[in-house]
């Protein structure tokens, strides 16, 4: 069975994500859909002692009518500010600079945003001992149908006989044709066991650097998610199939 997972970039992503990557065969980053403001790509959460804030890239032209691909940053400003929050976040964790080197290695280049965006999952997930897959970009798949049918043409065109979602496919996706065309949808029911964290109670939704930084190459037994068939997956969340 070979395990399709499809994303957006995403800045330095949640200890959920990291689970999701870690089962996959081949990812496909969906790096050719518009900039939604208020996501997760260029932004992600940490950890201080006032509280949860939010470490985001500022953008050229606020990333108004842009595909992924095509976002820039507004400057290198954002670069130095976020080291010093991340320094300060993780400060006492034992595995802090081991966090660092990624940073410095995701933004030390001068790559495009897309480029270091995908590069901050990778090199994190590579931090934590974990293999990357064969990784495709959507843009460069030639797959041009929208919504459900673009999910499933796209996992079809990597070679897909499974097809790990996140929550968000639960109330779009058509199953059905999923399983007409012989390919396993499966849903990631996220669990985690907390690992030490600073500044307050435990809280997974944070850059997955908390944990590396917490827990250094051990930190993927802290990933529990289980994979649900749609069928059970549904009903356990109450959403009535499209």
């Amino acid at each position: 069975m070979t395990t399709i997972v499809i994303s957006q970039p995403m800045y330095f992503p949640w200890a959920g994500f990291l689970d999701l990557m870690r089962h996959a065969d081949v990812l496909i980053w969906l790096d050719d859909v518009q900039f939604s403001k208020g996501s997760f790509t260029n932004r992600v959460q940490v950890k201080l002692p006032s509280g949860t804030h939010w470490m985001t890239v500022p953008l050229e032209g606020k990333g108004t009518g842009q595909k992924i691909a095509d976002l820039s940053a507004a400057g290198d400003g954002w670069i130095s500010s976020h080291r010093a929050m991340l320094g300060q976040s993780l400060a006492k964790y034992p595995f802090v600079q081991m966090a660092l080197d990624v940073f410095d290695a995701v933004t030390e280049p001068a790559l495009p945003l897309n480029e270091t965006l995908i590069r901050s999952a990778e090199l994190l997930l590579e931090a934590l001992d974990v293999p990357l897959p064969p990784r495709l970009r959507a843009s460069e798949m030639g797959v041009q149908d929208r919504s459900w049918q673009r999910v499933l043409d796209l996992v079809k065109a990597a070679g897909g006989t499974r097809y790990l979602s996140a929550a968000g496919g639960a109330r779009y996706l058509r199953h059905d044709a999923f399983d007409d065309a012989g390919i396993a949808v499966v849903y990631a029911d996220y669990a985690f066991t907390p690992w030490p964290q600073g500044h307050g109670s435990f809280t997974p939704f944070v850059t997955g650097l908390d944990l590396l930084a917490s827990r250094g190459r051990e930190g993927t037994r802290h990933l529990d998610a289980r994979l649900v068939p749609w069928a059970d997956y549904l009903p356990m969340k109450g959403i009535a199939p499209q």
